[in-house]
């Protein structure tokens, strides 16, 4: 694993672990056993090494809705699936976005997740849907997140394989948003 690769590792837990705005670069540094000064050749900022961790996921989220914007293409369940797949592969990032995004609305990749969450709920019609609509989506979008973001508390981390934990998180999300009749048997 290069140095650079190492250290956005080493972010990415210490973000989680601690928060954003109580780690500083030298803790990045000590972790990573090398100087601030080499943390700040490879980043400008803190800021910038968190848009670099998160930004990939952000990317992956933007691919999978723009299109929908445009279209509205995908049905629901199709949707449900990859959004699944894409939280699961970047579940890593999913803590320090559902733990700290609203406190970071200010710092602009933290702001972009929040505003790709509002066009997500768009995309289900939520925004202007029932009160019920409304809460059925904020439950079953928060709950998965929740849950990847507390895995580790709620034993999921490496106790149940990855295959287990997506099938049973399609089933409890299709059963909350897919409705009945689009389900297929």
């Amino acid at each position: 694993m290069s140095l650079h690769d190492q250290l956005r590792a080493v972010a990415l837990a210490e973000f989680a672990a601690a928060g954003y705005a109580a780690t500083s670069l030298q803790r990045i540094a000590d972790l990573a056993g090398t100087s601030k000064a080499s943390v700040l050749y490879h980043f400008a900022s803190k800021e910038q090494l968190l848009a670099e961790i998160v930004s990939p996921a952000l990317d992956d989220l933007e691919q999978l809705i723009t299109p929908l914007d445009d279209h509205g293409g995908l049905r629901r369940a199709d949707f449900v699936e990859r959004f699944v797949d894409l939280l699961l592969l970047h579940r890593q990032v999913v803590p320090l976005v559902i733990n700290q995004g609203a406190t970071l609305d200010d710092v602009p990749v933290m702001h972009r997740a929040t505003e790709l969450m509002r066009r997500v709920a768009e995309l289900f019609r939520l925004a202007s849907g029932s009160t019920i609509e409304k809460l059925r989506f904020g439950v079953a979008f928060g709950g998965v997140a929740y849950t990847l973001a507390a895995a580790e508390r709620l034993g999921l981390n490496g106790e149940i394989p990855i295959d287990e934990v997506r099938s049973a998180l399609l089933e409890i999300l299709h059963d909350l948003l897919v409705p009945a009749d689009s389900r297929t048997p």
